[in-house]
């Protein structure tokens, strides 16, 4: 059994994706209180098999695939009406799989896309995205206007854009 510092990492990593599991449920099962049941029934799956949690991966994604297994159980108990058949949710899975695999793409396109790009252009970029500094402050530190760092970010936007489409288009 996981011992107290995996109690605390589980229930953390718990708390944070909690919404983000009921809004996976409720997709299939849109009655608030069985998806709330749902989630629980997942909660106790996922603490038992904590322990074979690979946390290299992201957590949501994890426990999403065991509460999928939960609203399986509850469509075919047939316990309550439901809304959704098997094969409806089945399709829904799919669905949500295909766009999660299109966002992993997506992202890895934007990875390659930035490293391209001429150091200082990236610079801006992390610098208004990822470090979240201000136009007035990345244009101290770059020496240019104001105008000029919002036109550069305008035109890095369009250039990361049409690379990203690029990449993601077969050829």
């Amino acid at each position: 059994m996981p011992g107290p510092d995996r109690y605390e990492q589980f229930t953390r990593l718990l708390l944070e994706h909690e919404p983000e599991i009921l809004r996976a449920v409720m997709v299939f099962v849109p009655e608030r209180a069985d998806a709330r049941d749902i989630v629980q029934e997942t909660a106790v799956a996922l603490w038992k098999q904590f322990d074979q949690y690979d946390a290299t991966r992201p957590f949501a994604n994890w426990a999403i695939g065991y509460a999928r297994i939960q609203v399986r159980r509850f469509l075919r108990s047939g316990a309550r009406r439901s809304v959704l058949t098997e094969r409806a949710a089945e399709l829904i899975e799919e669905a949500q799989d295909e766009r999660a695999a299109m966002n992993e793409r997506r992202d890895a396109a934007l990875r390659e896309c930035l490293e391209r790009l001429p150091e200082q252009s990236r610079g801006i970029i992390t610098g208004y995205y990822f470090d979240e500094q201000t136009v007035e402050g990345l244009a101290r530190q770059h020496g240019r206007s104001v105008e000029a760092i919002y036109k550069t970010l305008q035109r890095l936007r369009a250039a990361l854009l049409d690379c990203i489409n690029a990449k993601l288009t077969p050829a």
